[in-house]
């Protein structure tokens, strides 16, 4: 659910007295675990870890991301693949393609120089 507007946006006060003594365009990261946070016209151009659970995923901030929450950009949960006797068979497919695509290369004649 959305924030009333007459409150305005939830940001991280602590995080904004941060970024206010940087310099603009200064490219430390700055480490936040405040992923309910809205980006404001203020952070554009830092670059802010945001925390994702496990580690500090670095967010560099542009000016599409105004209004949306820095949660958003750093995805907590990672996909590895779907199981299954199809998924095998896709993947072997795939690693023979790369195999038959790497000695053609390797036996494929190089180019004379000039």
């Amino acid at each position: 659910m959305s924030r009333s507007l007459k409150k305005g946006p939830a940001v991280d006060q602590k995080l904004l007295a941060k970024l206010a003594k940087m310099k603009a365009g200064d490219k430390t990261i700055v480490k936040t675990w405040s992923r309910w946070s809205a980006v404001t016209p203020e952070m554009v151009g830092f670059v802010i870890g945001v925390h994702n659970g496990k580690q500090h995923v670095p967010v560099t901030i542009v000016e599409n991301m105004v209004g949306h929450k820095l949660g958003e950009f750093s995805a907590t949960r990672k996909f590895i693949r779907h199981g299954g006797k199809m998924q095998k068979e896709l993947e072997t497919k795939r690693a023979q393609a790369e195999q038959t695509a790497a000695k053609a290369a390797a036996t494929a004649p190089a180019a004379p120089k000039k």
